[in-house]
């Protein structure tokens, strides 16, 4: 593989409850091996349909808000087309237009550009399917 050019499969295991897990220690330890000091761009991207990434703040509160939001703007009620799974598992389906599967981000010297209170998360309302795939990837 290039050495502009790097990738790697994250697996996330979500659970069976709606979850925002935060990835940014695991990105900072693949930037650590594939940047080498360089700067670049980070693409973040999750090749599941009911899944998301978003940056914000962890451990504040924010991370619950993000959700208890998602609850209110897509019920896990009957009112989806999309009905397989468990109930209201059609706005999993809706969930990547509101928080997209994927994120692009500055790298400088080796280290991702966040702002002081931002975390890289992978956002998951679905209970039906536990283990997810991350693909990180490093141009630089």
């Amino acid at each position: 593989m290039s050495d502009v050019f790097t990738t790697r499969i994250l697996r996330v295991t979500t659970g069976s409850h709606e979850t925002v897990s935060d990835l940014t220690r695991d990105i900072e330890r693949f930037l650590d091996e594939a940047a080498h000091g360089r700067d670049g761009l980070l693409n973040v991207f999750v090749p599941h349909a009911t899944a998301g990434i978003a940056v914000i703040e962890t451990g504040a509160g924010s991370d619950d808000d993000l959700l208890d939001a998602l609850r209110t703007l897509l019920p896990a009620d009957d009112r989806w087309q999309h009905r397989h799974g468990s109930q209201g598992h059609g706005r999993d389906h809706v969930l990547p237009a509101i928080v997209p599967p994927h994120a692009t981000l500055p790298v400088v010297g080796g280290r991702l550009e966040l702002g002081t209170w931002q975390s890289i998360c992978l956002v998951d309302t679905n209970k039906d399917n536990p283990d997810r795939q991350v693909r990180l990837s490093f141009l630089g």
